[in-house]
């Protein structure tokens, strides 16, 4: 994976899961990546520490590229880019 600036990612979607806890935010993440299109980004809002395990997790496992997380104003933001 090449070190990407992930503040000038443009996201094509953003998923909400912020005050959702485990597997709240996995599950709108498995919701929110069929609404983009192959290549494109998913942006993933939580504030559930889980999340940081889980979502790279799960991207790796179906095939999707994690991008990283960017820390914001008491949750993090996650990037997942859909390859297939």
């Amino acid at each position: 994976m090449s070190e990407i600036n992930l503040s000038s990612v443009e996201a094509s979607s953003t998923v909400d899961s912020r005050g959702s806890a485990c597997p709240g935010p996995l599950l709108e993440a498995k919701k929110g990546i069929g609404k983009v299109k192959v290549g494109e980004v998913l942006e993933i809002y939580s504030n559930d520490s889980g999340t940081r395990n889980d979502i790279p997790a799960w991207a790796k496992k179906v095939g999707h590229e994690y991008l990283g997380v960017l820390e914001a104003d008491g949750y993090d933001k996650h990037f997942v880019k859909r390859n297939k």
